[in-house]
């Protein structure tokens, strides 16, 4: 199974747990190195980012994400042991009754499956008639979890001098310019935007589409990009399968709630050109190897090149609807219409922000294999030997 490989192979292990309405979500993060500096208003710097962008609902105001650091850090380092955050749900006094782990019975089940969503194949997997059992945990609050580890992992990869970031490229109709691709410096702007994209008109026009959605009272989906500067040549592998950098990538993202498509570099438009336009050429440049265009997004053979690392994620419109679509009834097996939970009209934005954690971990991971090191000083200086070996090559 895929998981079973690419878990056993894993450098840096991250689970979660929690229910969207259950008493909060655990986060446990394994492989960290002793001596990363860790810091719960950074953690929570983050998971603000993740409540960002025009189009989100009530949920988006009223949620508060009070954490708490359990283990593996200790007077804001940490110790070399498994990192355990737990972000506990200000709503729960609300949803005690009904999500209550004693013996007990739902008050209201609900029967209703919504189309997009895992309730109905969920039902049938675990034998349960109430959709509940499954959708607060398929729920995309789980990814507030993911961002805490996706913080350390971001945390490490500053270390040798990475950074990774997103904006967006579309939100249903609307497109930002082709070719801009943001630095570090860019982020603090793109975080301002209430739609996380540096060009202000395809902004307007992106809120302008948002709009028109929640008058209609539809949703609507779009396509983020996600960049990392600094990353050195050589993480990923050739040699084996389920090392390849990009594959790795693409597993991450396509794990993200929504998400049904993913872009290397200029992915589905490189297999439409001829090869003689659709590869990177080589130069070297300042005593050091380069690409003069960016179409493979910074990935060859399964390893980075070096050069910018740049993949996007498409994420479908949310299945939620405030006009909900037909389904059936699983006691009745008669027409119906799908049960409503609150919803977005638009989750794009917060979408790149959960895209960055995501391909924060497997670059964070591929580097620790690479480098290794119990503590972070032997991490940093095991990469800097290792730049310094290319550097001389």
């Amino acid at each position: 199974m895929i998981n079973g490989n690419l878990s056993s192979v894993l450098m840096l292990r991250f689970l979660t747990a929690g229910e969207s309405h259950g008493p909060g979500l655990v986060t446990i993060i394994e492989g960290l190195p002793a001596g990363l500096s860790v810091s719960p208003e950074g953690i929570g710097h983050e998971l603000a980012r993740r409540r960002l962008g025009f189009g989100r609902g009530r949920r988006m105001q009223i949620e508060q994400d009070e954490l708490e650091i359990m283990g593996g850090v200790r007077f804001g380092i940490t110790i070399g042991g498994p990192v355990a955050v737990v972000i506990r749900n200000t709503e729960w006094p609300k949803w005690e009754d009904e999500m209550s782990p004693l013996p007990g019975e739902a008050r209201r089940r609900m029967t209703t499956p919504r189309p997009g969503h895992a309730d109905l194949s969920g039902m049938l997997k675990y034998d349960t008639r109430d959709a509940r059992d499954i959708l607060e945990r398929s729920s995309a609050r789980e990814t507030a979890a993911r961002t805490v580890a996706g913080y350390l992992a971001k945390q490490l990869l500053a270390e040798i001098g990475s950074t990774v970031l997103s904006h967006v490229v579309a939100i249903g109709a609307a497109r930002a310019p082709d070719g801009v691709i943001p630095g570090p410096e860019d982020l603090a702007r793109i975080d301002e935007s209430p739609v996380r994209v540096l060009d202000s008109a395809a902004a307007a026009a992106m809120v302008d589409e948002i709009e028109r959605a929640h008058a209609d009272r539809n949703t609507l989906g779009g396509v983020v990009e996600v960049v990392a500067h600094g990353v050195p040549a050589g993480l990923g592998s050739h040699v084996h399968w389920d090392r390849r950098i990009d594959g790795l990538l693409a597993f991450a993202l396509m794990s993200i709630q929504a998400i049904k498509a993913v872009e290397v570099g200029d992915g589905l438009d490189t297999a439409y050109r001829p090869g003689s336009v659709a590869h990177d050429e080589i130069a070297y440049v300042d005593g050091e190897f380069t690409r003069t265009t960016g179409r493979a997004g910074g990935i060859e053979g399964g390893m980075t090149t070096g050069d910018v690392v740049r993949v996007r994620a498409a994420m479908k419109p949310l299945s939620t609807l405030m006009r909900p679509l037909q389904t059936v009834d699983v006691d009745t097996k008669e027409a119906d219409v799908a049960f409503r939970e609150r919803t977005d009209t638009c989750a794009v934005p917060a979408a790149g922000v959960v895209a960055e954690q995501m391909v924060a971990l497997v670059l964070a991971d591929e580097a620790m294999r690479s480098f290794g090191g119990d503590t972070v000083g032997d991490f940093r200086t095991n990469a800097a030997a290792y730049r310094e070996r290319l550097a001389g090559f």
